[in-house]
């Protein structure tokens, strides 16, 4: 097969959680570019106008909205998927949510919050979808992790906790679903420009108004040896060649899509 070829999804499934705005919405526009049937999945409503959008130019797409937190939720989601596909071929549990505290600061509810979404609702989705995948003969799955979830950060003990524990979690599926030939990595990416980022500068007190934001922005990007800040489409690639036959022999890896910010 050649490699252009390896990296079409021409009638795969695949479903994104988090989708309907930021990196999961520039990863489910990609993938249904590339030839998938993309599933949105959130809590916001905004997500199935999304998916029109999608349908409007020919493409196969669909949204759903659910709660990662909710098996319940979780297990409707999996189960009307499969009755109009016929199954599940790609996995990106991408929802997540952040509070900008120190863990002396943070309450329960506040840190419960980011660690169900983030890591409860992979682990959720990642079980109802793992016999799915096992039917069809393998699949990829892909988590979000994060720079945070390699290295610590400043006032973000829930998000760092999330994230470092979704790296691993990661490398656990790996070994234990291997044999089923689904392969399972994460993807790990600095600071985009999306709603969420936007947000943690004006909790950090960073973006006191919202002139300054650009500026925040731009600051987010200077100490990279890229010299700039990320955007969704830098990390939607990055799930396309996870999600393809191009990266066939790659599991239990933590991919960083950060413009260097690791090194």
């Amino acid at each position: 097969m050649s490699d252009k070829k390896l990296l079409s999804l021409d009638g795969r499934i695949a479903v994104i959680t988090g989708a309907a705005a930021g990196i999961g919405l520039g990863t489910a526009k990609l993938l249904s570019e590339y030839g998938a049937k993309v599933v949105l999945v959130d809590v916001d409503p905004e997500g199935e106008k999304e998916a029109e959008k999608l349908r409007a130019k020919g493409r196969e797409a669909v949204f759903f909205i659910c709660d990662v937190r909710v098996e319940e939720q979780v297990k409707k989601v999996v189960s009307a998927v499969c009755d109009k596909f016929g199954g599940i071929d790609i996995l990106f549990n991408n929802a997540g949510v952040t509070v900008r505290k120190t863990v002396k600061d943070l309450t329960e509810e506040e840190w419960d919050f980011v660690i169900d979404v983030g890591l409860k609702g992979c682990f959720l989705f990642s079980k109802h979808v793992i016999p799915v995948m096992e039917a069809r003969g393998g699949g990829s799955i892909i988590n979000s992790g994060s720079g945070w979830g390699l290295k610590g950060g400043d006032l973000a003990a829930a998000y760092c906790a999330l994230k470092g524990g979704v790296v691993n979690l990661t490398r656990a599926m790996a070994i234990d679903h291997g044999s089923s030939n689904i392969r399972v990595n994460s993807i790990c990416p600095g600071d985009t420009d999306t709603a969420m980022l936007r947000d943690e500068g004006r909790q950090t007190g960073i973006v006191t108004s919202e002139d300054k934001m650009d500026a925040y922005l731009e600051d987010c990007g200077c100490d990279r040896p890229l010299e700039r800040i990320g955007v969704p489409e830098d990390i939607a690639r990055g799930v396309l060649y996870l999600a393809s036959d191009m990266s066939s022999w790659v599991t239990g890896i933590a991919l960083s899509v950060d413009g260097g910010g690791n090194a």
